[in-house]
């Protein structure tokens, strides 16, 4: 046997890793980012504060200050707290880590982000898929079968939900945290809400099973990476003992203190994002062999349906046009012939239904 055999889990072997493509000269509108840059004046400023960073410390380690600002800007509970992650993907590692007792599954509603099941996997939990219904809304009878058969650990619900855009039915939401009870946590992913606003954090402290996750990298800051994580205090406390010391560097530290000061240029970017969404969304539609799907995040999804064209086809004369999207088709079954796309600035929009009205006509 070889090395890398003799020391590598097979199942690590038998993974392909998270493929992020390059961009470099496209129009990128692959990665769900906000377009907009900070203002000039904020960006003097805030480099003024990132110089006055010590760099040769440690973050303090309780990250208490940024902790109390994002609960008193972004919404959290009073006398509820949050832990912080390097972005939302370490704050799922660290729920896996925390909830892999043998045996333990994990329950998601697919298609779904891939990292549920990336680090369900590689912290030996048992991942369980419920597959959504063909308008990508929840299978609610399938969901509490599945939560009866499976007594899972974790369910998590991306509300919205990536790929799809599309914000689950709460009252059916509330169902599946209920129907999970005290056997589990119901983790909802609001990744998106900047873009939705529609949110369960007020609903903290009526679920104590209930975990709220978002991250402030769609909110317009995704170079920063940061996470943050609510949920009843005693249940933070367990999780906490599995966040590394200092996973949230000093950098990341001063420049989210500093935004939380200024949130409202994010929000009104935001609200940008949400008007050129559904100026988008109606351009697309009005094209053929295109179907739009509602969403409330900041994309859209997009399936490509016609005679002599498929999505496939469509998204590598993209690629020719210098035009990157995501081809979403080899996700997931229910998503044959999709694609998604960002919404950007109106520029960049313009750019890419020139592009995609290009690419529908051109000849096979």
């Amino acid at each position: 046997m070889s090395l890398i055999e003799n020391v590598i889990r097979a199942d690590v072997r038998a993974m392909t890793g998270y493929h992020v493509p390059d961009a470099s000269g496209f129009v990128k509108l692959d990665a769900m980012e906000n377009p907009y840059r900070l203002p000039e004046e904020l960006c003097t400023e805030l480099g003024r504060r990132l110089a006055q960073a010590e760099l040769n410390r440690y973050p303090v380690a309780s990250y208490s200050t940024l902790k109390a600002k994002i609960c008193a800007t972004l919404g959290v509970p009073a006398g509820l707290g949050v832990i912080l992650g390097n972005g939302s993907d370490e704050l799922i590692s660290i729920v896996s880590v925390a909830c892999a007792k043998p045996g333990a599954k994990v329950l998601v509603p697919l298609p779904a982000f891939v990292m549920y099941s990336v680090y369900a996997r590689l912290a030996g939990l048992e991942f369980v898929g419920v597959p959504l219904r063909s308008d990508f809304t929840l299978d609610r009878d399938a969901m509490i079968a599945a939560i009866r058969e499976h007594k899972p650990a974790i369910t998590y619900l991306a509300y919205p939900n990536n790929p799809t855009g599309n914000l689950y039915d709460a009252d059916v939401m509330e169902e599946i945290i209920e129907a999970v009870g005290d056997r589990g946590i119901v983790v909802v992913d609001e990744a998106y809400q900047p873009f939705a606003q529609a949110s369960f954090m007020s609903r903290l402290t009526q679920f104590n099973n209930l975990v709220v996750m978002r991250t402030v990298s769609k909110l317009g800051l995704a170079g920063i990476r940061l996470g943050y994580m609510a949920a009843d205090a005693a249940l933070l406390a367990e999780f906490d003992k599995v966040r590394p010391p200092y996973n949230v560097n000093i950098l990341t530290q001063v420049a989210a203190e500093f935004m939380m000061e200024h949130v409202e240029v994010l929000d009104n970017q935001a609200a940008l994002l949400r008007s050129e969404r559904e100026k988008l969304s109606a351009a697309l539609a009005a094209l053929p062999c295109v179907e739009v799907f509602p969403s409330s995040a900041n994309f859209l999804l997009i399936r490509i349906q016609g005679q002599g064209v498929n999505a496939d086809t469509v998204f590598s004369r993209l690629l020719e046009r210098k035009i990157l999207i995501k081809n979403a088709g080899k996700m997931h079954a229910l998503l044959q012939n999709c694609l998604r796309v960002n919404v950007s600035t109106p520029q960049e929009n313009t750019l890419f239904l020139e592009a995609l009205r290009a690419s529908l006509s051109s000849p096979t």
